[in-house]
């Protein structure tokens, strides 16, 4: 019987992606790539019964590490009192593996290094958006974008981020109060400078799939429950 109500309760609670289209940022001030439109489910599907939460608490500074396809590493720290949906968000995807065998698809030397694309174009995303957690967006957020900064990228709508995220090359602080910083690299910057020496095809970063660098995984230190993030219909 529990498992029929599970199953109906499921259904009920599903929501199914919107639509939106694609924006560009303005030319003189170079912005990272807008987040794509999902395809809508076509049925939902039952959640799983809830595994046991961990009793290890939730770190202050989450700590992780981004593995490339060539063998070089960057680690993280993430800030979850900073900004919390954009590091549930993050944590969340990695621990499921979405960023495995990912690509940096737009680079640009002495600006941004962006990834987490699913499709590897500049316009997937993991079917969801979340909350844009920043200054524009009527949030107090105080990471600047300083080089090594891990930020979300998103389209022109404020709360339209997803899986797709940068590291800052250089100190674009323009970006500063319109993109959700949520972390920042620790060691590896000699990897991101490697990422950002990639040749790109044109005045926005776009890169040929061949020369996309990959991302072999994303891990997160520690065993800690930590919440979804609230999943925004697209």
């Amino acid at each position: 019987m529990r498992k029929y109500l599970l199953i109906a309760l499921s259904a009920l609670l599903f929501i199914a992606a919107g639509c939106a289209g694609s924006d560009q940022a303005p030319e003189s001030t170079p912005r990272p790539t807008p987040e794509p439109t999902p395809e809508p489910a076509s049925e939902p599907v039952s959640e799983p019964d809830p595994a046991p939460r961990s009793d290890e608490p939730v770190p202050d500074i989450i700590t992780g590490t981004i593995e490339m396809e060539d063998g070089g590493v960057i680690t993280f720290e993430l800030y979850p009192d900073i900004a919390p949906e954009s590091v549930k968000n993050f944590v969340f995807l990695a621990r499921q593996g979405f960023y495995d065998g990912l690509k940096f698809h737009r680079i640009m030397s002495g600006f941004m290094v962006q990834g987490g694309c699913p499709d590897g174009s500049g316009g997937g995303n993991p079917g969801y958006s979340i909350l844009g957690e920043f200054e524009d967006n009527g949030i107090e957020n105080n990471i600047n974008h300083n080089r090594g900064v891990m930020s979300m990228a998103r389209g022109s709508d404020f709360n339209s981020a997803g899986s797709q995220f940068f590291i800052c090359h250089g100190d674009p602080l323009f970006l500063d109060g319109g993109y959700a910083g949520f972390g920042m690299v620790t060691d590896g910057m000699d990897v991101v400078d490697m990422i950002a020496a990639t040749p790109n095809n044109g005045d926005n970063g776009s890169v040929a799939p061949g020369d996309m660098p990959v991302i072999r995984s994303i891990r997160i230190d520690g065993d800690f429950d930590l919440d979804e993030p609230n999943k925004l219909p697209r």
